[in-house]
């Protein structure tokens, strides 16, 4: 009995590895790429830097002092913000001519055009007060 049973074992055995295929993942799986149609490109605004600023920058302010080479203002909008600029030679000419009418006073509000690069003023507006 033990002899049968060891005979039908490897039977069975002989049996199932005969006819046992092999697993389907152990098989290179071959498939056509996926082909995806592409649409046409959509076109959106293009990103377009801002043009650099080479024209005049402008300035508000209060006369703190003013002479015929240079001019210093208190802003209009900061009472904190003091900044002195020097006279281009044309501005430095008018201011000259305001000076012999009596010039700009503490306090007068004066509007500068002026290059950012140097800080030179090169035009300037505002109301002299009367001189004392």
């Amino acid at each position: 009995m033990k002899r049968t049973i060891q005979l039908a074992c490897a039977c069975a055995l002989l049996m199932g590895t005969m006819e046992v295929s092999r697993a389907a993942a152990q098989d290179p799986i071959v498939t056509a790429p996926i082909i995806v149609e592409t649409a046409a490109p959509i076109i959106i605004n293009a990103v377009k830097p801002k043009p650099k600023f080479t024209g005049l920058a402008k300035f508000e302010g209060t006369v703190l002092n003013a002479n015929s080479a240079q001019i210093t203002l208190k802003a209009l909008g900061n009472d904190m913000s003091i900044q002195t600029f020097p006279l281009s030679e044309a501005a430095s000419a008018r201011m000259q001519q305001i000076i012999d009418k009596g010039g700009y006073q503490y306090g007068d509000k004066v509007k500068l055009e002026y290059d950012p690069t140097s800080l030179r003023v090169v035009k300037f507006k505002g109301k002299p007060s009367k001189s004392l």
